[in-house]
């Protein structure tokens, strides 16, 4: 699986292409983003159509990280309840982050609509379904939360759920109509070639390994050559690699495994997620549900696919497709890949200011779509205008987890036995 790209569904069937260049020369930029996800991409093309000169370096390609790996679930808000956003981040911060992701969707096909980006945008909602009655009195709890501070969320019963996802397996679902799915991968690009027509250089193969500030100015050092820049924004999230002069990202790195179908046969394709949205479980080990424009059916969940424990996995997603669509049982799966998602300690991004104008972003702990949308333009704005307060939180100067190898290898084993005893997946 990680020998072949076309494994990875979103690089098989992307349509947005994008042509760069390796950084093979010096220069001096207004803004120098590290990394070229949705977060990184989504920045320089803020700062780019505002005129401000800019520069991405990737250190793969655009979209190698999470971005291009992601589920594709364009979700309002956070993983977390609304109360528990208020809880973390206090009444204050916590309602204007509440506001301003739950605006995130929009944002992002916003975007889309105005730059034609060719990302199977499809903004039909999403359902968060309850895989237990446990499930459903959390969904109740965060309808309940949800439509106090604003949110038109519909709590659906059984019967409605098995209609809208052609299952019977859930005891119902919260339906968010502001949400959807894109293609992640094709998103990404889009997002970076946008960046290019608005005048930012985005170079692909260049990673960054070394960063220092001097007399006003970050010199930052790639393939051999220097950029110096007023503002810096650091941008890998779950994918950063060490770099002399510069913090690294503390998170939790947890893995999630994505297996795709061939397409559903036609009778199959009218009756299992006929609306298209995007689902994913209350399970404590989260599973994902999805289709994409081709038809196909893709089944996720918490686990390296790729590691140890890939054959358990592999074996749950078999077991988990069979009980909730008996017939597609022996459908095969054609793709299967994985991603890092960036987990934080209380499921809250981080705005680290490290520097002088500079920011490192992370921690969307598997919501990355829209919040990196939004953080990304905001932090265009904060730092080509000495606005930290553009930010959806308050910067904070250093940030930091403990244990993070032991609570990685927690969260794999924890993924494994699930995964390994759970006779209906």
């Amino acid at each position: 699986m990680t020998s072949d790209p076309q494994a990875n569904l979103w690089r098989a069937s992307a349509q947005e292409r994008i042509d760069t260049a390796r950084l093979s020369g010096d220069a001096a930029t207004d803004l120098l983003v590290v990394g070229g996800g949705f977060t990184g991409c989504s920045a320089a093309l803020e700062a780019a159509r505002a005129g401000a000169s800019v520069t991405l370096l990737e250190a793969n390609t655009i979209g190698h990280g999470g971005s291009g790996r992601n589920v594709g679930l364009v979700n309002a808000g956070l993983w977390l309840a609304p109360d528990d956003v208020l809880a973390a981040a206090g009444q204050t911060d916590g309602t204007r982050l509440l506001t301003e992701l739950g605006q995130g969707p929009q944002a992002v096909y916003d975007i889309i609509a105005r730059e034609g980006i060719d990302c199977e945008a499809t903004r039909n909602g999403t359902l968060h379904l309850a895989h237990a009655p446990s499930g459903l009195r959390d969904l109740e709890n965060r309808y309940r939360q949800g439509n106090r501070t604003g949110a038109p969320l519909q709590l659906l019963d059984a019967a409605e759920t098995a209609r809208r996802t052609g299952s019977t397996a859930f005891h119902g679902a919260l339906f968010d109509p502001r949400a959807g799915t894109i293609q992640p991968l094709a998103y990404a690009r889009g997002l970076a070639r946008a960046a290019m027509r608005a005048g930012a250089r985005v170079h692909e193969g260049s990673a960054v390994t070394a960063i220092a500030h001097s007399d006003g100015v970050w010199r930052v050092r790639a393939n051999g050559h220097e950029i110096r820049a007023r503002a810096l924004l650091l941008a890998t999230n779950a994918y950063c690699e060490a770099i002399t002069g510069a913090p690294l990202p503390r998170f939790v790195p947890v893995s999630f495994s994505q297996f795709a179908t061939a397409p559903l046969p036609e009778e199959q394709r009218a009756r299992i997620l006929p609306g298209g949205e995007g689902c994913w479980d209350t399970a404590m080990v989260m599973s994902s549900l999805r289709i994409d424009a081709a038809g196909r059916l893709i089944v996720g969940g918490i686990g390296n696919a790729e590691g140890a424990g890939g054959k358990i996995h592999a074996s749950w997603a078999r077991r988990k497709l069979r009980a909730l669509y008996p017939e597609l049982g022996a459908l095969p799966f054609e793709h299967v890949w994985r991603g890092s998602i960036a987990m934080t300690s209380d499921h809250i991004p981080k705005a680290v200011a490290f520097g002088p104008n500079a920011l490192s972003i992370f921690g969307y702990s598997g919501r990355g779509i829209a919040p990196g949308t939004v953080f990304g333009r905001a932090a265009a704005t904060a730092l080509l205008n000495g606005t930290p307060e553009a930010l959806p939180l308050p910067p904070i100067q250093t940030y930091t987890e403990r244990f993070t190898v032991l609570r990685e290898a927690y969260y794999e084993l924890g993924a494994a036995l699930t995964h390994a005893t759970r006779s209906r997946g």
